[in-house]
């Protein structure tokens, strides 16, 4: 087994350069979407995300506004010189070229935008898209005919009506678009003094006051609209890096049981031979193989020496086994074993310790208990180190009782109850983690290593059974072991003799006929 020194792991704990890299590139992605998540103008959405919204509906509309300046231009010839509408179509066709040259490089742009520049470059090309469509009013003006009135006003209006949508992300561009026109309509219509056309003066005011509050509430759904994308993006974004976060965590897991198995493992190996070696010579003096010490201190000594040595071996096995199980490396050699026999067998070892304690055991078992599946080392070790803890801390006296029996649910039960001092409620976690021990057990029994009831635990749980612990302060201390009822052998179902597969419940009685 190779060593594993403190400078492999901390090798090993490094994550990758390109698991840096993604975990970096997700902090920031993550920094910018929250600062993102708040405007200049105090609402939780991007300034740059309005911008790149008022750029596209910009593109997606100039086509239909060329079109329309096309049939306006046609449609104005009637009144005015040919020339002069083509000249104002020109005019039109070199604002949305400009404003098409304006969105496009927005869109374009991948850094970080200078939002207080765009929004006011914004404002100035819808000002400027807005006068050169009020241009045709100026040039309409000294037109006599009511139907190029009619038609102006038609013209104004459906632009008032398509700058307020298209433009509604960008308040200020919303103002600055909406000021030409009515300028305009107020210098066709103001001169004539007519209540006619003073009353659709007011009206056409009333109209865009309507489409700005109309441009508000297309803003604020934007807002609303890019908030939820936002957060959405922020959630997944904060979901990856808590992955990334889960997954390093698990490697550094990974890494450390891996170290935890190989130092165990090297520890192991390299304790147990010297060990051996102290155990058997201590043994041999001990027990005077080679003659009688001349001074009587040196066979307490080698006593002492062969029960640390003991201990030591005993605290070295119990750690591997616990590692084991909690790795999930404890490998079950199953077969068929009897409860009753195990429990039967651990007494017969434990009874003189418990008659030098002047203890009663008891064991109490239902007849007719089948066989279980299970691993009988396993199970023998889980009997014993119960037992062997109720007869440590039931006082002089006292009686252990042992009872194996049926479940409710048809499985098999170990229940070790004891009359001791018993475990304060608070105290049943501490005592089921290693190394833990209540504080009752450390005044009033003899020293353990805390590591018995985590194996047992862990082994019961290996089997797919349930552990319990039931106390009471000085009235005693239960521990019940429940094996499932999949693991009693009776509970598997009879097999057809031909087909050697299970025989349905409602064919058993015509079978056993």
């Amino acid at each position: 087994m190779t060593d594993v020194t403190a400078e492999m792991i901390e090798q090993r704990s490094g994550a990758s350069p390109a698991a840096l890299k993604s975990r970096q590139k997700l902090t920031s992605h993550l920094r910018a979407t929250r600062e993102k998540l708040t405007t200049s103008s105090g609402y939780r959405v991007s300034d740059e995300g309005l911008l790149r919204l008022f750029a596209e509906s910009h593109l997606s509309a100039i086509p239909v506004l060329a079109v329309f300046a096309l049939v306006v231009a046609v449609a104005a010839s009637n009144w005015i010189g040919r020339n002069e509408a083509i000249a104002w179509f020109a005019i039109i066709c070199l604002v949305n070229g400009l404003s098409l040259s304006f969105c496009h490089r927005l869109l374009r742009q991948e850094s970080e935008l200078d939002t207080a520049k765009w929004r006011r470059n914004f404002t100035i090309m819808e000002a400027a898209n807005s006068t050169a469509w009020s241009m045709v009013v100026l040039l309409m003006l000294h037109v006599p005919d009511s139907s190029a009135r009619t038609f102006v006003l038609f013209v104004m209006l459906l632009i008032i009506a398509m700058i307020a949508m298209i433009s509604s992300s960008v308040p200020h561009a919303v103002y600055a678009g909406l000021i030409p026109p009515l300028l305009a309509l107020t210098v066709f219509l103001l001169p004539s003094r007519k209540m006619d056309d003073l009353f659709i003066l007011l009206m056409t005011m009333g109209a865009e006051l309507c489409f700005v509050y109309l441009a508000r509430r297309l803003y604020l759904n934007s807002i609303a609209a890019l908030t939820l994308h936002l957060e959405k993006e922020s959630l997944i974004t904060e979901i990856e890096q808590a992955r990334a976060n889960s997954d390093e965590a698990r490697r550094r897991a990974e890494e450390a049981n891996l170290a935890k198995s190989r130092f165990l493992a090297t520890m192991s190996h390299e304790l147990r031979t010297p060990l051996n070696a102290i155990i058997g010579f201590s043994e041999v003096m001990k027990s005077e193989l080679f003659g009688a010490h001349s001074v009587g201190a040196y066979k307490d000594y080698s006593k002492d020496i062969h029960g640390s040595g003991q201990h030591l071996l005993m605290l070295i096995n119990e750690i591997l086994d616990l590692s084991r199980v909690e790795a999930g490396r404890y490998d079950l050699k199953e077969e068929a074993i009897s409860i009753v026999a195990i429990v039967e067998e651990c007494k017969h070892l434990l009874d003189m310790r418990a008659q030098a304690r002047g203890l009663t055991l008891q064991i109490l078992v239902e007849k007719e208990l089948p066989q279980v599946w299970a691993d009988e080392r396993a199970m023998r070790q889980v009997t014993l180190n119960l037992m062997t803890n109720a007869i440590k801390f039931t006082p002089q006296g006292g009686t252990i009782t042992v009872k194996v029996g049926w479940t409710s649910m048809g499985g098999q039960y170990l229940s070790i109850r004891d009359t001791g001092p018993g475990i304060p409620e608070d105290e049943i976690p501490v005592i089921l983690s290693s190394f833990g021990r209540g504080s009752l057990a450390q005044k009033n029994a003899e020293e353990g290593t805390g590591l018995g009831l985590p194996i047992v635990k862990g082994l019961v749980e290996l089997h797919g059974g349930y552990f319990s612990i039931k106390s009471q302060i000085r009235v005693g201390t239960e521990v019940i072991v429940i094996l499932p009822p999949e693991r009693v052998i009776n509970a598997l179902p009879q097999l057809h003799p031909q087909t050697q597969r299970p025989i349905p419940s409602y064919l058993k009685h015509s079978t056993a006929a």
